[in-house]
């Protein structure tokens, strides 16, 4: 599992970038690694962001340059494997912005092979979710993206995260879908007496990304509705087939735990009940261009996170 761990990742990839110029946050190429860069309200001057990068492949002299050239204060990096940073001059530990570990489900093995690497628990979940009459199809109408949106939102505020505004999601959507980097999956509880024509009942909706040989799980939503028919674990089962079809070598679930006291230990429970691997990676470091800006900058980003917790626990 280990090479799989060193896969270039959809966050450097120039169809990313396209993305997240267009949602205001301008790509710009480094010789062979992307950042982007974040402005500082009322400052004339930005962040870079270089995430999930081969640090082999970076350029220090040229990286410095560019974040010079583009007035950024600081290049936060974060690596998609070890280095030795110590050799590095101006490189600072510090808070990461993707999660440190995630977990990959080696998707080159057959069928009936992850069937048999799920736990019991999960294999059961996946046949109940079936019995009960879930069903997952994967869709790319205006409709399926109004519900993923929907029940995102839901999900967000229920569990107490953070998620991008609905255009965001919509420019995700609208760039990668053409490029088949983006799908859509949709499990609904269909009900077995269709006298009465009763629709289905969307419960869960992912919205999943394709870079290469990798499928990614990083965004989705869920309803409360029908909990106990286990949708979630079908819908699942119905991706890993998917990035089977694909022809995808991998499936990195975008993030996971290994703490037992983090409030999302559960949903990473709830991951590696699939027979993935947790891997974890190095953290964040930060490229300091203009020290007597960045300490200041910290302590300013540390008191902005500290008010929306409060007020997410508040209101």
């Amino acid at each position: 599992m280990r090479q799989f761990s060193h896969l270039p990742h959809i966050c450097q990839s120039p169809e990313w970038g396209e993305v997240k110029t267009k949602v205001g946050t301008p790509a710009v190429r480094v010789g062979e690694v992307q950042l982007t860069l974040h402005n500082v309200p009322f400052l004339p001057f930005n962040v870079g962001y270089c995430p999930k990068v081969d640090v082999e492949k970076i350029d220090w002299e040229k990286l410095k340059e560019a974040g010079k050239k583009h007035h950024c204060i600081f290049i936060k990096i974060e690596p998609n494997q070890p280095f030795n940073h110590l050799t590095i001059q101006q490189l600072r530990k510090s808070k990461p912005i993707f999660a440190t570990q995630t977990i990959l489900l080696d998707l080159t093995k057959s069928e009936e092979d992850l069937l048999a690497g799920m736990k019991q628990k999960t294999r059961y979940n996946v046949r109940l979710a079936q019995k009960k009459g879930v069903v997952v199809e994967e869709r790319d109408d205006v409709e399926a993206l109004e519900i993923f949106l929907k029940l995102q939102k839901e999900t967000a505020k229920r569990q107490g995260f953070f998620i991008h505004p609905d255009d965001y999601y919509r420019t995700v959507w609208e760039v990668l879908r053409p490029k088949k980097m983006a799908y859509l999956l949709i499990a609904s509880v269909r009900q077995p007496d269709t006298r009465y024509q009763i629709p289905d009942t969307p419960v869960v909706a992912w919205m999943l990304l394709k870079y290469q040989d990798t499928l990614y799980y990083p965004y989705g939503g869920s309803s409360t509705d029908f909990k106990n028919y286990m949708p979630s674990n079908l819908m699942m089962w119905e991706a890993i087939k998917l990035g089977k079809k694909l022809g995808c070598k991998v499936f990195d679930l975008w993030g996971a735990t290994d703490d037992p006291k983090d409030p999302w230990y559960g949903f990473t429970r709830f991951k590696l009940g699939y027979g993935g691997k947790l891997i974890t990676f190095p953290g964040a470091y930060d490229l300091v261009l203009k020290p007597f800006l960045y300490y200041p900058f910290i302590l300013v980003d540390r008191f902005r996170w500290w008010l929306l917790n409060f007020k997410k626990e508040v209101f």
